[in-house]
């Protein structure tokens, strides 16, 4: 009868593991992003290109910019493939939105 909830609390705590991997790491493509897009003549693609090299998973990027500033957003759906618990938890949006001011060319 122990074991059964031990495993479920074990998987429970890897996919707890997982989630904050993957929040990092959405957040960690918004920052290259955005860092990539505050000097780049051409901050969409700049944006899109630094995050998606900064991670390995399937992210979407949105970059805004009013000419001052640039804000680049990731996000990224977590389908939550653990057995037993993927089926209670359901897919976890990530999302991180990073602002940095445009840098002039040099």
């Amino acid at each position: 009868m122990v074991l059964p909830v031990l495993v479920v609390m074990a998987l429970g705590l890897v996919a707890v593991g997982l989630a904050v991997r993957n929040e990092l790491a959405v957040e960690l493509a918004a920052r290259e992003g955005a860092r990539a897009a505050s000097v780049a003549a051409s901050p969409g693609a700049a944006a899109k290109s630094a995050a998606t090299r900064a991670v390995a998973l399937p992210i979407d990027v949105a970059t805004s910019s009013d000419g001052e500033t640039v804000t680049v957003t990731v996000t990224y759906v977590d389908p939550v493939n653990i057995a037993v618990i993927g089926a209670f938890v359901g897919p976890v949006t990530h999302s991180a939105r990073v602002t940095m001011a445009v840098e002039p060319p040099p």
